[in-house]
């Protein structure tokens, strides 16, 4: 049975929460990839950035409903879930856009539940960590490949 190590690119693109969204933008047209690490400058992994997180920024900012109890008002929606809705819209780096504390998998992680993780979650692209460094990336196309001889 396959594991990450067996089918994870070892050469990741990485970004720092500095980088312009525009560059990544850039990097996903180039490259075909969907997601990026975001690393420290200790180069520990701190977030995920991927093309939905750029795609985001095309939303309209959200209006939360409002309802009526005894002349009060108040949001059907918290303010913090609006908050980071419109930080994300407006990002223009990565710090404002990325996911922090991604869900990652090991090298030794079985590609049976990898899959049932990317299925469930809806993850295209799952970083491959050693603690707290990448040493690798596995997206949907590296499972596809599995599949042919």
């Amino acid at each position: 049975m396959y594991t990450a190590k067996d089918i994870m690119t070892k050469d990741v693109i990485t970004v720092t929460p500095e980088t312009e969204i525009t560059h990544v933008a850039k990097i996903f047209m180039e490259t075909g990839i969907n997601g990026v690490p975001v690393l420290d400058n200790d180069e520990n992994i701190i977030g995920i950035v991927c093309q939905s997180d750029l795609i985001a920024q095309q939303k309209d900012i959200p209006v939360p409903s409002l309802f009526t109890l005894l002349e009060g008002y108040f949001p059907l929606t918290s303010m913090k879930k609006l908050e980071k809705e419109v930080k994300k819209i407006a990002a223009i780096t990565v710090a404002d856009a990325m996911t922090e504390e991604p869900v990652t998998i090991e090298p030794g992680t079985p590609i049976s539940e990898i899959a049932a993780l990317m299925t469930s979650e809806k993850f295209h692209s799952l970083p491959v960590v050693e603690g707290r460094k990448v040493v690798g990336i596995v997206g949907m196309a590296d499972i596809l490949q599995t599949l042919t001889p």
